[in-house]
Formats: C-alpha cells, structure tokens, sequence
C-alpha cells in the first residue's frame, strides 16, 4: 500500500501514545509492522566512519529472524546505512523524515528510491508534517522526538558531541526508553557522543550478544545459524586474525605479529568483536570459532 494516506487515532503506534508530547495527526505510507514487535532506533552521524557503517551494517545484520522493526530518519550517513542494513537483513524498517511525505517534498531527495524500497518490503514512511511540508531546521528535532517515542530503545551508533543524534538519545531518556551506544576510537571526533553517553549510563554495545541481550531476546537457533551465516562472510584480513588466534593473546602480541598499522588492527578487532568472531576479556583475546 504505497498511496499517502492520514491514520485515524486509533491506528497511532500505542508507543506515541506514551509520551507527553504525542503528535496530534500523522501521514503514512506504507504498513506499519505489528505493535508487539521491538522498534530500535538507530541513529548516528552523517559524517560516518568505515568503523560505523561496518558496525551499523554487522549489528543489524545480527537481527535477521527476530522480531524487530528498525526506526531510523531517512538522512544521509548512519540513518540511511541502517535502513539499507535492515532491508539486507529481511527487518521491516520505519523512516521518519524530517519533511512531508509527498514525492516532491521529501527530504533527501536523493534518498526516494530507498524510501519506495522500505515501503516495498513491509515498512513505511511516517510524518506528522502536512504532505507538502518542506523540511526546515526545526522540524528535524520535532521529528527526532517521534523516532524515540516510537521505539523501545535508541541505539547511537556514532556522533559527535553536539549533533541531532544525541537530541534523540536524549528525548529517549526523557521518554524513559533504553540507550545503548557503540564504543568507538578515542580519537575520532565521532566517537565523542557515544562514550559521553555511556559515561552516563548508556548500555555499551559491542558485539550482536550485547544488543540481542539489551533488548532481553533469547538467542534461538535460528539466531545461532543468522551468526554461523557471519562466520561465512569472514575476510583475508579476519581470517589473519583468527589464524594467529589458536590460542589466547594480548592485542600487542597481535600487533607485533601482523603486518599492519596499529590503527588498522585495533578498528579490525573492534568490527570482528562486534560481528562475534572474537572476544577481549582480561586483557586476552580469544576466537570464537
């Protein structure tokens, strides 16, 4: 069903009902996924990593089979790198732009064909603005407000410490919903929001167990073969990892033994933690395979 319609109060998502700021009309088009799955927010920073994008794409991607809608805001950067992950996984997905719903309108433009996709494969596009309305500064907050109501929990994948991104993580709180974050290089700038956000209290989410645990689903096994169909898709670069990996070590005995800049193994073992291929306890690193 991809005509624009108005959904009647009594169509709302019970999640905006919630809030105590619930919009008082909104445009669809699309489905909505059923109530009783879990809407995650991913958001993160348009001015993203190759670090956020593989771990955008690897935890979602972890969520094949479950029951689980991702809510993001159809922008350029983390939000569009999740709804395309989403749609990879077989995830209905849910975008709320910061504009009305009309083709003419919608913002980014660049991003129509994606928004027709996730329309295609059971999701939808949600806006309380008027179908003509035009994004405007403004409105981008007022929207991020929707994208936390709606949704169970926020996960921050990357942002800097002043950006839209920790608008929606904290309208989150305010709302009561859980927010996780992903660790990243204390050197990026992008890194910044997400472990000021844990320093908070934000769930540190490192690896698909830590979300799937964050978000209390049971790991099933169609949830162990979705992982084993990871392993399947593991690099050159991984597979030098794993090779040396026949028994515990440091990640400095990691660096002194592979011919690569510290930079490039530490955001290599960040991804291969977050994709479950290994795990760092104690200060040991050990293969999961």
């Amino acid at each position: 069903m991809n005509e624009l319609r108005k959904l009647s109060y009594d169509e709302f998502p019970k999640s905006l009902l919630e809030i105590n700021d619930s919009p008082t009309q909104l445009y669809i088009r699309g489905s909505l996924p059923p109530d009783d799955y879990i809407y995650l927010s991913v958001v993160g920073s348009r001015k993203y990593t190759t670090y956020g994008k593989d771990a955008c794409e690897r935890l979602i991607e972890g969520l094949r089979g479950y029951p689980v809608v991702i809510v993001s805001g159809l922008a350029i950067g983390i939000d569009s790198i999740a709804h395309k992950a989403a749609l990879t996984a077989g995830l209905k997905t849910i975008a709320i732009p910061g504009s009305g719903l009309n083709t003419n309108v919608l913002y980014p433009a660049m991003n129509a064909q994606l928004a027709e996709k996730i329309i295609e494969n059971g999701g939808c596009l949600l806006s309380e603005f008027e179908p003509d309305f035009k994004a405007t500064t403004w409105s981008f907050p007022k929207r991020n407000r929707l994208m936390a109501g709606i949704s169970h929990a926020v996960l921050v994948i990357e942002a800097e410490q002043k950006s839209g991104t920790l608008i929606t993580s904290r309208l989150a709180i305010d709302y009561n919903r859980d927010v996780f974050a992903v660790p990243g290089s204390i050197f990026s700038s992008t890194s910044k929001g997400p472990h000021m956000l844990i320093r908070l209290g934000a769930t540190p989410i490192t690896s698909v167990e830590d979300l799937l645990e964050a978000l209390n689903i049971s790991k099933t096994e169609s949830g162990d073969a979705n992982q084993e169909s990871l392993f399947e898709t593991i690099s050159d670069d991984e597979k030098e990892v794993l090779g040396f990996l026949h028994e515990p070590c440091s990640r400095n005995e990691l660096i002194e033994n592979i011919d690569k800049s510290i930079s490039e193994i530490n955001s290599l073992l960040s991804i291969m933690e977050i994709k479950g291929l290994i795990k760092e306890d104690m200060g040991q690193i050990r293969s999961n395979l």
